[in-house]
């Protein structure tokens, strides 16, 4: 569980990373800490990137339907225009911004501002994704999150993609992605496979024991 660090004397800004792949609860821990903050009557605001319109146009929204209302922006430099004399600023699926933020981050620390990011570390490539490597390089704290592999129940780091699309940035939720650990990722598609066949053989089963119910005398 983070804590929010605290400094005697004059407060000094900072920025905060939270990664990691898909479903392993990133947004849910941005909101708490925002949360938080607010409750602490700091001054709040919250960014995403316009693009992202998955849930909500408006609110930053996790998998399991917790919600913060937003602001959506077309670019990083807007963050700095629209967040001066804020305390705290939120961004959400910060992988989707221009590589100008990790810039713009700096700039809010030496303001004086907390900075908390969420993002994917990596695309579905398995591939450091837009500028949130620069961004883990330069933040004072990093939490990275995990969710579970849904074959093998192991902690997940990847995030898998079901569809044929090959463009880094394809929005979409479970029917798109799945969570999964090192190894089932490089498994690739044979997961998929197995899934499917353990399921007909399953059909098959049950509708062999419907037939035998219904032969009875």
């Amino acid at each position: 569980m983070f804590l929010e660090p605290h400094f005697k004397g004059q407060r000094s800004g900072w920025i905060e990373v939270i990664c990691g792949s898909m479903f392993s609860g990133k947004t849910e821990e941005l909101i708490r800490r925002l949360k938080r903050a607010k409750i602490a009557n700091q001054k709040v605001d919250i960014f995403k990137p316009k693009i992202d319109t998955r849930y909500d146009n408006k609110n930053v929204v996790s998998h399991d339907a917790n919600a913060i209302l937003s602001i959506p922006v077309e670019s990083s430099a807007k963050i700095l225009e629209l967040s001066e004399g804020i305390g705290v600023v939120g961004i959400d699926e910060a992988q989707f911004f221009d590589m100008d933020l990790p810039d713009v981050c700096q700039q809010l620390a030496l303001k004086g501002t907390r900075v908390i990011v969420a993002g994917l570390d990596m695309d579905f490539r398995g591939i450091p994704f837009g500028p949130m490597p620069n961004l883990l390089a330069v933040a004072e704290y990093i939490t990275k999150v995990h969710a579970i592999c849904q074959h093998c129940g192991n902690l997940a780091t990847h995030s898998y993609r079901l569809s044929k699309d090959d463009e880094t940035v394809v929005l979409g939720e479970k029917d798109s992605y799945e969570a999964r650990c090192r190894t089932c990722y490089h498994m690739g598609n044979i997961l998929n496979l197995r899934v499917q066949n353990n399921k007909k053989e399953e059909e098959k089963k049950d509708q062999g024991s419907l037939k035998m119910f219904n032969e009875k005398p």
